[in-house]
């Protein structure tokens, strides 16, 4: 998948941040849970396993609901649609996305926990995480390259 890179400005950059950080900012203050979506998710995922669990899921089921209905609301209300190209196949697609599952499992969180939120609060581990999602990152851009 590549990011049409044409469209991008850096207003959008920058609102879409300071979205991301007072999500981050309202979901610690309110029910003080970390906005990592990797725990988001696997708590759901355990919740639809385990249904005794489910007291504490509501606040979950309504952020994965905001983060699928935003972009859609967004093209709604505005007629603008987002371009998004997919250049590999189904099945690259899916091993990617079990090995971004097995990476979150083995780390610990996600980018957006340990990058956004760990970080924020200073955490060591999300420190040597990130370094280690950065570093990654940029050994495999130039291998691709």
């Amino acid at each position: 998948m590549t990011i049409d890179m044409a469209h991008f400005t850096p207003l959008s950059g920058l609102i879409g941040g300071m979205l991301i950080g007072l999500a981050a900012v309202v979901l610690m203050a309110g029910p003080g849970r970390i906005m990592g979506l990797s725990g988001i998710v696997n708590g759901v995922a355990g919740a639809l396993t385990d249904p005794a669990s489910w007291r504490d899921k509501s606040w979950r089921l309504a952020f994965l609901t905001g983060t699928l209905a935003a972009p859609i609301l967004y093209m709604a209300v505005s007629g603008k649609t987002v371009p998004v190209i997919l250049t590999d196949t189904p099945t690259m697609l899916v091993a990617g996305g079990f090995l971004v599952g097995l990476g979150t499992r083995i780390g610990g969180g996600c980018t957006s926990g340990h990058g956004i939120c760990g970080l924020s609060r200073l955490s060591p581990r999300s420190f040597a995480a990130v370094a280690t999602f950065m570093a990654t990152a940029m050994i495999t851009v130039a291998l691709a390259g």
